[in-house]
């Protein structure tokens, strides 16, 4: 099958899923997934048999998958051999390989094949730009490096992709992507923000944001530059797992992915992915760091497929402290909310644990005194009512916007560098 064919029957077969019932698209996945395991599993030597059922599996982790990288594809494809092709044009024969720009620092790799590739472009323009088939779209895309994933894309004729190096800064791009006169964009929020603050001629159809946490205070104002509701692509190395509907709803990929969600506290869960479409790189049962809050409620547009109210953030940047009653563990929403609510002033921040029983509170040196007084009370009384034991410190100082790394408002960095 050529690849658009692959593209073109994935795209078809993602807009069939999303109009099942959900009784019935239960059952198309549970078939789907038996398939996979008798199938595919199988072809990696880290499985080698096919389970009686998905949770006779092992939880796997990214320690795991990189420590025995070669034994969860069906290749055989080394670490050294996938980051060498990684480092250069993201071929090895006739596979695409990958790597993250490693949010925590501990940086991942995905292998895929042609087909794949293909399958993948199909399934995210179904979700992302459904109506492509009568209205030829030009996609912006902002991030820190250029995925082998983005080359089907260049040969569809549908699609006009511009890439643009997040790591070049956008002054280095800006002229560019006005000239490109995107009708989607697909970035980061921190650049999203950055456009609209420095008001670039842009006049996009969607916008997405995609590659960091999109924390509430950047949303507004997003979307009022725009004009435009802020939709979401949640996607890692380890592929693609929700994307917004017209509707607003941010639907979790379950048509390629089976998730089982590990509870975490203050009703959060921490997802374990298993990827039944894809055939090169066997992931089952994958535990990602994720912080995710689930919708309760169907999304009003009727895709049986579920949502997530939120993203919050990585099990990473938890808080962990000490109490005199035993560790305890804060969430960065709940952080982030602390800090945010204190003063309405406040539409910046970092918060970062350095040590054990440290807590930095940085703030941009503009800030009215008050107001900055008003949000480290604020983090101190939370962080009391915890019965937490620690000295949380104030730091002014300029919060400039940084492209050589993933932005994290609320960062853990016990055992990390500065």
């Amino acid at each position: 099958m050529s690849g658009f064919a692959e593209a073109l029957g994935s795209f078809a077969h993602t807009r069939w899923v999303s109009r099942k019932s959900r009784k019935s698209f239960e059952h198309w996945q549970a078939r789907a997934l038996r398939r996979w395991l008798d199938r595919d599993l199988p072809l990696a030597p880290f499985y080698g048999k096919p389970p009686r059922r998905l949770d006779d599996l092992p939880v796997t982790d990214k320690a795991l998958l990189m420590a025995n990288f070669e034994r969860f594809n069906i290749g055989g494809v080394s670490a050294s051999d996938a980051w060498a092709a990684a480092s250069s044009d993201g071929r090895l024969g006739d596979l695409t390989v990958g790597a993250s720009t490693g949010t925590s620092g501990n940086r991942g790799l995905f292998v895929i094949s042609e087909a794949e590739k293909y399958r993948w472009l199909g399934t995210i323009l179904a979700k992302a730009i459904p109506d492509l088939l009568w209205r030829r779209q030009r996609v912006a895309v902002i991030l820190p490096q250029n995925s082998g994933l983005y080359d089907s894309a260049r040969q569809s004729r549908r699609v006009e992709l511009g890439f643009f190096d997040l790591r070049l800064g956008p002054e280095n791009w800006r002229d560019a992507l006005e000239d490109f006169a995107p009708t989607v964009i697909i970035a980061p929020p921190k650049i999203l923000r950055h456009v609209a603050t420095e008001s670039f001629r842009l006049a996009p159809v969607r916008v997405f944001a995609a590659a960091e946490t999109l924390d509430p205070v950047d949303r507004p104002v997003i979307e009022a530059f725009f004009g435009l509701p802020l939709d979401q692509i949640y996607m890692a190395t380890e592929g693609l797992f929700a994307v917004t509907c017209r509707e607003g709803g941010l639907h979790l990929a379950e048509d390629s992915v089976y998730f089982e969600f590990e509870p975490v506290g203050d009703g959060l869960v921490a997802p374990l992915v298993t990827a039944f479409r894809r055939q090169t790189q066997i992931m089952a049962r994958y535990r990602m760091s994720d912080l995710l809050r689930l919708s309760k409620v169907p999304c009003r547009c009727g895709s049986p497929l579920r949502t997530v109210d939120e993203i919050v953030g990585r099990m990473d940047d938890v808080f962990r402290l000490v109490s005199m009653h035993g560790p305890i563990l804060v969430t960065p929403d709940i952080l982030r909310n602390a800090v945010l609510g204190a003063d309405r002033r406040i539409d910046d921040f970092r918060l970062i644990q350095m040590a054990t029983e440290k807590v930095e509170l940085r703030l941009a040196s503009g800030l009215a005194n008050d107001a900055a007084e008003a949000a480290l009370e604020a983090v101190r009384a939370l962080l009391a009512a915890r019965q937490a034991i620690v000295a949380v410190e104030l730091v002014r100082a300029p919060l400039p916007l940084e492209t050589g790394r993933k932005l994290r408002r609320v960062e853990c960095r016990l055992g990390a560098g500065p």
